[in-house]
């Protein structure tokens, strides 16, 4: 359906005023209403106000969309309206709203305002597009701004239109959706495997990755209706209210890329339960595969993890660049800030290393208690630190906050429906901010910091034989599963070390992270006849992967034969962290591989390491392993 058609001139105003966005919205409504399209005005602004609790759809640069599906819509509408000052309404961006498009879908049709909000997001990234708006004299100038942009946009729309009907039965039989915690290499792998197995069993499949920069090739709502089930592949939360009535098979992301053979053959025999959504965005709802506490546990914590991981990253680097490029000899006492130039990185990486912990309880309980539990959680991280307790702390405290505001949001259910819109906006931030505080100062904090203060003096207090073990330990855990949840658990502990100041399990976790991909990289030189030629191609790459510090590069192999694959890796990984404990190497930068080789303690002993971890899993790999017909 085009925007045009949903518009009628009684629903615009080009000389829109508010105070303030309950009144933008009041009047919006009212606009609707005047255009013919609501049979209860009050419903569909309670529909409004409902979908503005979850999250302002003041969506930036100027613009607003507020929309709502509700039974209190008499047609599908569309009304627009123009701020020449500008309304606060509480954007993303923080910046005042000047145009508006607010929609109405009725009840139990087909998803209009989607389709709309698909069509508006596109033909709004344009600048020049949103000036014209802005600009226009008459609404009859308005409209046919709307119109051109449409057609140039959706050029082939009514061809499309004139073949949907036989297009759509040769549509996607299959969907999928893949997300990992980073979204940088298990995202894309799975996504591979899936649509390489569906190319060889000639099943039509699309499948939409959520990277570390956002969805790409996002499925639409015909696809979705069309398909025979859809294969959500994912370890952190999704949007899943789309796939309402749909059979939805819901697994790990590692099972895309292990198992995508046996999902798609469940998926093509519809052997999966009816997903039904119940207003929260993960996929662990309910679907009849019901998720284990653990695995929830795991996707919570994943969740504050990635969105941690640039402020470490970051931050680490800069820090230790810091240490690099400062002199010692000048106050042994400030190392790191003795020249300007010292000083400024670490400055800036010192404040970017500061919101670690934060972020990670922040996003931890978003990922519980959905938006109104983010700024709880960030309370309570920054509290963990200002308290010293420090990453455990915080871990707390990230599950505490989003419990907590899952509970308030229990318990202010039961207020009436005149006080939603003060829920989010008030209820949650005083009393959650309230509980979180007491409990983090008074419960947590005390001995969570009594813990810390003692770990970390029994790691500093360890022998040599004792950190030679930790070594092996943290580094043959980076590659067992090479991205999976002990992978994950051995850096996170890394990074929690580097918070507490001990920067030699950093060093392990890192040389044992390196060892799987250079690993098959070397055995893939060395031992030519026991791979095959795309096998020897790809462990090429593995070179790079592994001197980056990208653990990932060594999936494919594992995946394919793990037997052989993953004890060489992690026997090559253990002694490669043992070896880093022997040579006292140190590391201040949670991430970078050889580029930050200048940086760490003893470079050479480091690297040395490294290298003979790798050959002797690339040895053990070329034994194992069997000669292949390369013919």
């Amino acid at each position: 359906m085009r925007i045009v058609d949903l518009i009628r001139k009684e629903g615009m105003d080009l000389t829109f005023a508010a105070a303030n966005k309950a009144e933008a919205i009041d009047k919006l409504v009212g606009l609707m209403d005047q255009a013919g399209n609501l049979n209860n005005r009050e419903g569909y602004k309670e529909g409004i106000l409902a979908r503005e609790a979850q999250s302002t759809t003041g969506i930036g640069d100027g613009i607003a969309i507020p929309h709502a599906k509700s039974s209190a819509v008499k047609r599908s509408g569309l009304v627009v309206a123009r701020s020449v000052e500008g309304v606060d309404y509480e954007s993303l961006d923080g910046q005042p709203a000047k145009i508006f498009f607010m929609i109405a879908a009725p009840e139990g049709g087909e998803n209009v305002h989607l389709d709309v909000l698909s069509r508006l997001s596109t033909i709004l990234m344009d600048e020049a597009f949103i000036e014209s708006l802005l600009n226009a004299k008459t609404k009859e100038d308005l409209l046919a701004c709307i119109d051109e942009k449409e057609k140039q946009k959706f050029p082939d729309e009514e061809k499309e239109e004139v073949t949907s009907a036989t297009s759509k039965s040769e549509g996607y039989k299959v969907l999928a959706v893949t997300a990992c915690p980073t979204g940088i290499a298990h995202t894309y792998m799975a996504a591979e495997s899936l649509q390489n197995k569906a190319d060889d069993k000639g099943i039509g499949l699309k499948v939409e990755t959520n990277g570390s920069t956002g969805a790409k090739n996002v499925l639409t709502d015909a696809e979705i209706a069309a398909a025979t089930c859809i294969i959500v592949a994912a370890d952190k939360k999704i949007e899943m209210a789309r796939f309402e009535g749909k059979k939805v098979i819901i697994t790990k992301v590692a099972d895309g890329i292990h198992k995508a053979d046996e999902l798609l053959e469940r998926a093509v025999r519809g052997d999966a339960p009816v997903y039904h959504h119940t207003g929260e965005k993960d996929a662990s709802t309910s679907t009849g595969e019901k998720e284990s506490i653990g695995r929830q546990i795991y996707k919570h914590l994943m969740n504050g993890v990635s969105h941690m991981l640039p402020f470490v990253i970051g931050g680490g680097l800069l820090i230790a660049l810091a240490f690099l490029f400062d002199d010692y000899s000048i106050n042994p006492a400030n190392f790191g800030k003795n020249t300007p130039f010292a000083a400024f990185l670490k400055t800036v990486g010192e404040a970017a290393f500061g919101f670690m912990l934060p972020v990670l309880a922040g996003y931890i309980a978003m990922s519980i208690g959905e938006r109104p539990a983010l700024a709880i959680g960030f309370v309570g991280g920054f509290l963990a630190n200002a308290g010293g307790a420090g990453f455990l702390g915080a871990l707390v405290a990230g599950f505490l906050a989003g419990y907590l505001v899952k509970g308030l949001i229990k318990v202010f259910s039961y207020l009436p429906q005149s006080l939603e819109g003060t829920k989010p906006t008030l209820l949650y931030p005083l009393f959650g901010t309230l509980l979180i505080g007491a409990i983090m100062m008074f419960v947590v904090n005390p001995p969570v910091a009594a813990a810390n203060t003692a770990i970390t003096n029994f790691l500093n207090g360890m022998g040599t034989t004792s950190q030679v073990l930790l070594g092996i330990v943290v580094a043959a855990m980076m590659a067992i599963d090479m991205g999976g949840p002990i992978n994950k658990a051995a850096y996170v502990f890394g990074v929690a070390s580097l918070e507490s100041g001990n920067f030699a399990i950093m060093a392990a976790v890192m040389a044992g992270g390196m060892v799987p991909p250079l690993t098959i990289a070397l055995a893939s030189t060395i031992f030519r006849n026991k791979f095959s030629k795309k096998d020897k191609e790809a462990g090429l790459t593995n070179y790079i992967m592994g001197l980056s510090f990208i653990t990932e590069g060594a999936i494919p192999f594992a995946a394919a034969d793990p037997l052989r694959v993953i004890p060489s890796a992690a026997i090559g990984a253990g002694i490669a962290g043992a070896l880093t404990m022997v040579f006292g190497c140190t590391l201040r930068a949670p991430h970078g591989g050889i580029f930050v080789l200048p940086v760490i303690g003893n470079p050479l002993g480091y690297a040395a390491a490294v290298a003979i971890g790798a050959i002797v899993g690339a040895l053990i790999l070329g034994f194992l392993k069997k000669p292949v017909d390369n013919k």
